[in-house]
This record gives C-alpha cells, sequence and structure tokens, in this order.
C-alpha cells in the first residue's frame, strides 16, 4: 500500500470509523462484523452480528462521506444479522421490537428497514409513545438493490431479489424477484 493510500485511509476512513464508534451507545453488541465503513450502533437493546459480516463498499457512493445507522430503541429490542452479510453505504435499521437478516444476505446501498411507523398514524395518537410495531424478517440468500425500502411486518423469503428503488410494504414469497413502489411480484426464480 502506498503512503498517500495509507494517509487516505488513516484520515478518511479509520478516523471516521474510531469516531462513530465513540458516539455509539448501545451497550449490548455481539459479534465481531468487519467494519470497513462507520457505523453507529445506538439504542438500549440488543444487536448481534452472525459471523463474516461486513459493512462498507470502497468501492460505491457515500464510502467516504456517509455512515450506517443500527438503532435498538428500547430495552427488548432486536436485531440480529446473520452469517456471511454484506451491507453497503448508508444503511438505516431501526427496531421498536425485532428485525432479522437471515444468512448469506446481499444488501445494496442505502436500505432502510424498520418495524415502526415510529408514531401513530391516527392523528389525535401520533404524539402518543408506543406506536405499534412488528416483526421484520429477511431470509436467507436475499439480495437487496440499491435505494430499498422495508417496512413493519414484512417478511422477506429465501432467496428472492428485491429491486432497486422498491419499498416493500408487504411480505414477499421465497424464490421470486420484486420491484416497485409499492413491490410487486415480478417474477419468480
Amino acid at each position: 500500500m502506498g503512503i498517500f493510500k495509507k494517509i487516505k485511509t488513516l484520515f478518511f476512513v479509520s478516523l471516521r470509523i474510531r469516531k462513530f464508534k465513540l458516539l455509539s451507545d448501545c451497550q449490548s453488541v455481539s459479534g465481531k462484523p468487519e467494519i470497513a465503513y462507520p457505523i453507529l450502533l445506538k439504542g438500549q437493546g440488543k444487536i448481534v452480528f452472525g459471523d463474516k459480516v461486513k459493512v462498507g463498499v470502497e468501492l460505491s457512493p457515500g464510502f467516504y462521506s456517509g455512515y450506517g445507522y443500527i438503532e435498538v430503541r428500547n430495552p427488548e429490542s432486536v436485531i440480529e444479522i446473520g452469517n456471511n452479510v454484506r451491507l453497503n453505504n448508508g444503511f438505516s435499521i431501526v427496531a421498536l421490537q425485532k428485525i432479522i437478516i437471515g444468512d448469506n444476505v446481499l444488501i445494496g446501498l442505502n436500505l432502510s428497514v424498520s418495524d415502526s411507523d415510529f408514531h401513530h398514524l391516527n392523528s389525535s395518537e401520533r404524539f402518543h409513545p408506543n406506536p405499534p410495531s412488528e416483526e421484520v424478517k429477511i431470509g436467507n440468500n436475499v439480495f437487496i438493490g440499491t435505494d430499498v425500502t422495508i417496512l413493519k411486518g414484512v417478511t422477506i423469503g429465501d432467496n428472492s431479489v428485491i429491486g432497486s428503488n422498491s419499498v416493500v410494504t408487504k411480505s414477499v414469497p421465497e424464490n421470486v424477484v420484486v420491484a416497485g413502489n409499492p413491490a410487486r411480484i415480478i417474477r419468480e426464480l
């Protein structure tokens, strides 16, 4: 590695990773992901990383400017990330209840996953605490494209593909390609 690349890595990657590690406040984190990109771990719940989880892709947009965000908001909140998962840059995963990402999942740039709307939809209750939450489950061998949003209560079946720019509002069966807003089945695999 040349001297310029070492300096660039120190100032634009390593120091930013350390900064976000210092800003992280989640006390219950298990597993040792390979972190090539800053990640902020927040909340009172539990975050579990499986084996061979890789965070960040140098050859993708936002590598030198963005960060990933994982929040387990409440003491009972859980986010489990399976084995051999690849998370591209600019992701946000926020759980009030539970989000599970299976094994061998490939996740594109700018993923957003949440298990809640974070506010009641009824206008008279919008500022009340404890909005509804429903578990999100992403199966094994799933490929999620760029700029995908996955909403509360969704289960994505094993081996499925979520097309770029999709908003997944309903569960997806195994072995299909879905795309669109809202995401619809395009074809079977």
